[in-house]
């Protein structure tokens, strides 16, 4: 994601620029302890919270994550956005190249990190480890997103590890937000194939 979003984009729904992106919060729940002006303002990534939104495909979790991340843009933030399986080919990279601490440092720079698809595909030893690295550098100094159709209890599966998934998961929680995601996949509902 780049430093500088485009202009009028707005992390808020029923704004505006959301109307014209199609965005529609009524299929999802945010917790009492969050509201739509922390995800507008960024006060949520100010307090170095995370945001893990969960529920299943389509329904428009990484919608949400890029107009949030558009937003803390805006707002002269610094933002990376990754799929897990980019980050964990390029942390992979990095450290067989010699430069995962240069890698590191790039991340650490940010302000929030959006992590998109987290358990689509299972995570080798190596990647779980560099994940989790990421993880605990990140606690308590940035925000992270992570979208995932994966209940918490199924995380070990993934990460090969039920240890360190459970070492993920107290970090992401202790300053975290679960956003539950409802409903029909807006791509199913709208498919082309659907149509006679």
């Amino acid at each position: 994601m780049n430093a500088v979003a485009e202009p009028g984009c707005s992390a808020v729904p029923d704004s505006p620029s959301t109307k014209r992106w199609g965005y529609d919060r009524h299929g999802m729940k945010l917790p009492s302890s969050l509201t739509w002006s922390d995800l507008a303002d960024g006060t949520f990534i100010q307090g170095r919270r995370n945001l893990v939104l969960y529920g299943p495909v389509g329904t428009g979790k990484t919608h949400l994550a890029i107009a949030t991340g558009l937003r803390a843009c805006e707002l002269g933030m610094t933002v990376k956005f990754y799929t897990v399986a980019e980050l964990v080919m390029r942390l992979a990279e990095a450290r067989r190249g010699g430069t995962l601490e240069r890698f590191m440092s790039e991340i650490q720079r940010c302000q929030l990190l959006i992590w998109d698809e987290w358990g689509y595909i299972p995570v080798d030893k190596e990647g779980s480890q560099l994940l989790f690295r990421v993880i605990a550098d990140s606690y308590e100094s940035r925000s992270l997103v992570i979208t995932t159709n994966l209940e918490f209890s199924k995380w070990g599966s993934v990460f090969t590890d039920d240890q360190m998934a459970a070492a993920m998961i107290d970090r992401l929680a202790h300053h975290g937000h679960l956003l539950v995601f409802e409903g029909e996949s807006y791509r199913m509902k709208h498919a082309l194939m659907k149509e006679r």
